[in-house]
């Protein structure tokens, strides 16, 4: 299949969509006649950039640069998060469209791959500013969205808060309430009990089953969380609460590190009550980057993309990397990891606990009726297990990489629905 290259891109830096397409082309090899197809994993679907004017609070109007793309939905509707971050770009919300794409197929969630983001630093705006960005977002994106087309979740910079305006705003311009059109919004207006820590502890099961197959103890193992944010934390609750020694953390402020273990109790509190992990006293403070080459068994970057880098992989010292953040990862760094002999279990299987649940939460909403978090929790580890049980065996039969092994998997079942479905017209 022949095409030309997307113009819409600078050819000299594609940003985070170029990592995902390099991991594209190291998969492509292994799916046999559906590579005929793989062209339809290197173009997003559709992709809408947004001016969103708002009235800030001293008068002025302020304009802000969002987007939303869908990657791919020829397995169901789109299904993404929405970001919040100074640094967003039409490249890397495509790469997390794409990755998205590739996470729900490999844990069989029946979505298509969908991102969104907004170029603002939150944090620099006031919680009537943050409202009236998002509502004015969600207006502009609403051709695309809907709870059989496209399903917004949150992301980096947003929360159950952001998408309960997202719910309202969209219910308000179609006329009734659809609770279904995002997920991770509040408990009270429709959302799912076991949400908030699903990413969280879906990163925990994967490390779960990884210290399994490698013969290793999560009772006693050093764990090291690079970001405190939903992902971060949760993780590191449940790595506490099974056993484990969580002995640094670092989220914007900063890092700590205690060999001897630090409470995530604790440090959520130090945190609530600061702002950050920085200056917690029961932990040394550390550079922020030192974080992921700490001594450990399990590494956990749990921040933003391209930590992990040809830079700084001959530096990290632990036996499993469990990606909990998107892309965390390079590909140069990928193949470093690999010949010093660490495993990465990545980030479209490791992660995936958020879209589990965040699918759970959309049944929920169309049928009314809903679970416990007993049930929640226990359906998605079984999901994530099977997920990584499918991945683990062809990492062994392929003698590939786990990212290779998830891409086959996830892609394999992306390119048969699409050969199934054919061309139109």
């Amino acid at each position: 299949m022949r095409s030309e290259p997307l113009s819409y891109l600078s050819s000299e830096n594609n940003g985070p969509w170029e990592i995902y397409l390099e991991q594209v082309e190291r998969v492509t090899p292994y799916l046999g006649k559906l590579a005929y197809w793989v062209e339809d994993l290197k173009r997003p679907k559709r992709i809408l950039v947004v001016d969103i004017p708002i009235r800030m609070d001293d008068g002025s109007v302020a304009h802000f640069e969002g987007y939303r793309v869908h990657h791919n939905t020829f397995r169901g509707p789109a299904k993404g998060g929405v970001r919040y971050h100074p640094d967003v770009t039409l490249s890397e919300v495509m790469a997390l469209a794409a990755w998205m794409t590739i996470k729900n197929a490999a844990v069989g969630v029946p979505y298509g791959g969908g991102k969104g983001g907004v170029r603002v630093d939150p944090r620099k705006l006031s919680t009537g500013e943050i409202e009236r960005l998002t509502r004015r977002y969600t207006s502009e994106i609403g051709v695309l969205i809907g709870p059989h087309k496209d399903i917004p979740a949150p992301d980096v910079g947003t929360g159950e808060r952001e998408m309960g305006w997202m719910m309202d705003t969209y219910s308000m311009n179609i006329g009734h309430t659809t609770p279904g059109v995002v997920t991770g919004k509040p408990i009270q207006v429709g959302g799912s009990l076991g949400r908030r820590d699903a990413t969280g502890r879906g990163v925990f099961v994967a490390a779960a089953v990884a210290a399994q197959k490698l013969g290793m103890d999560l009772g006693g193992a050093r764990v090291a969380i690079q970001g405190f944010g939903n992902v971060g934390n949760a993780a590191a609750r449940i790595f506490h609460d099974h056993k484990a020694r969580v002995v640094a953390v670092s989220d914007v402020t900063g890092a700590v590190y205690n060999e001897a273990g630090i409470d995530p109790y604790d440090l959520t509190q130090h945190v609530q009550a600061t702002g950050g992990v920085r200056g917690y006293p029961k932990a040394e403070p550390i550079p922020a980057m030192d974080v992921l080459t700490v001594p450990c068994e399990f590494l956990v970057p749990a921040a933003l993309e391209k930590q992990i880098t040809e830079a700084n992989a001959w530096k990290v010292q632990c036996k499993v990397v469990v990606e909990g953040a998107n892309g965390p990862t390079t590909p140069a760094a990928d193949d470093i990891l690999a010949e010093r002999g660490i495993l990465v279990v990545p980030d479209v299987v490791a992660n995936a606990g958020g879209v589990t649940v965040s699918y759970f939460e959309w049944v929920q909403d169309f049928n009314s009726y809903f679970w416990t978090e007993a049930e929640i929790n226990q359906r998605l580890e079984q999901i994530m297990r099977n997920a990584l049980e499918a991945v683990w065996q062809v990492h062994e039969e392929r003698k590939v990489s786990l990212r290779t092994a998830t891409y086959i998997v996830a892609a394999t079942r992306v390119l048969e629905a699409r050969a199934l479905l054919g061309l139109y017209p």
